[in-house]
């Protein structure tokens, strides 16, 4: 059924779109570039959308149009498809490529069953993604990851990146938690964010998002809606070990970063969490003049972008270029980037780098 409503808000999608570009006296000259996003209501699709309406009555060249999708962990799988590879872009995260590599071993396989070895090239970073590599809950006496092993854990479904897949991870190969000593449940994010407030589980994954500054944060609906029940919140975060446990194993590139207290609802306390970075990535055979066109077209309209849509606002110029090298991005996005002057400008992130 998700599938199917994903290509229904498509095909409205595209025909909105289409009005859109028979209002230009420049629609014949226009590419249009499909955009593998997310669930309708991520934020991801309705930026997105919002961004493919502007570049269309500014008259660009370059039309982006969003596509509705199940999530990132199908998107990955869907661009291994050749038919995509010169006619569509995606979003995605660097963890989530890397795994990808990986697909089909044992530790994997529930969530990508075969191995996609493509090293998909990066155009441009979006956030840091904090949902799976800490968790909540209304227990004072929970006061640990290591303290959840027997506990009730409510967690994403298995085709959710950062909400079923990451958590999963992180509780098996770095705290050696996971169905055989522990209650673990996989619901939605609504229906895990239900069971927190309701208390027929003891701990839950939330969502948070920022960007390479930590100077926007980014509090998802399932956080506003645990802050709204007006219950005590409980954060427990990870540490370097656990991350550096992760990143050895999986070839990942899962960092740390220190929320600071008070970012988040009844925050008491500084919490450590792991982050992963989300991004816009293109197969290596997808035109260079569009990735070229996608980039300085993201650029150009991100100062009206970031007034519209949260997840742009922590699009800053400086998380743009984050984690991207010579070797892991696009050439046509290296190439809008060194045009518009601030390719030089990257500094103090950790590299995106791909597993052999």
């Amino acid at each position: 059924m998700k599938f199917t409503r994903a290509v229904r808000n498509s095909a409205f999608a595209t025909l909105a779109m289409a009005g859109v570009l028979a209002g230009t006296s420049a629609a014949k000259a226009q590419d249009i570039v499909a955009i593998l996003t997310c669930p309708m209501g991520c934020g991801v699709m309705e930026g997105n959308t919002i961004f493919g309406t502007m570049m269309a009555k500014a008259g660009e060249k370059l039309i982006v149009a969003a596509q509705e999708t199940p999530g990132y962990m199908y998107n990955v799988q869907a661009m291994a498809e050749e038919r995509r590879w010169k006619k569509q872009v995606f979003g995605t995260e660097d963890v989530i490529i890397q795994l990808a590599l990986r697909g089909g071993t044992p530790e994997l396989a529930q969530f990508l069953p075969k191995p996609i070895p493509i090293k998909f090239q990066l155009l441009h970073g979006e956030g840091y993604w904090a949902q799976g590599k800490f968790f909540v809950t209304t227990n004072p006496d929970i006061k640990s990851i290591a303290d959840m092993k027997g506990k009730r854990i409510s967690i994403g479904l298995k085709g959710q990146s950062d909400w079923g897949v990451f958590p999963y991870l992180l509780l098996k190969h770095a705290y050696g938690i996971d169905e055989s000593n522990s209650d673990l449940r996989r619901l939605n994010p609504a229906g895990l964010t239900q069971q927190l407030i309701d208390g027929s589980t003891d701990v839950a994954v939330t969502g948070y998002g920022t960007d390479s500054d930590q100077q926007v944060h980014l509090l998802t609906g399932p956080l506003r809606k645990l802050q709204a029940s007006g219950k005590k919140l409980y954060y427990l975060g990870t540490d370097q070990q656990a991350i550096d446990k992760l990143n050895e194993k999986f070839g990942t590139t899962f960092v740390t970063r220190t929320i600071k207290a008070g970012t988040l609802p009844s925050q008491d306390e500084d919490l450590v969490s792991g982050f992963n970075r989300g991004y816009k990535a293109a197969h290596p055979e997808f035109p260079e003049e569009l990735a070229y066109q996608f980039v300085t077209a993201a650029y150009k309209h991100a100062g009206e972008m970031r007034k519209l849509n949260k997840l742009w606002a922590m699009m800053t110029d400086k998380m743009m270029l984050d984690g991207l090298t010579e070797e892991n991005t696009h050439p046509g996005a290296v190439r809008a980037y060194k045009e518009l002057g601030i390719w030089d400008t990257r500094m103090g992130s950790v590299p995106v780098t791909y597993p052999q």
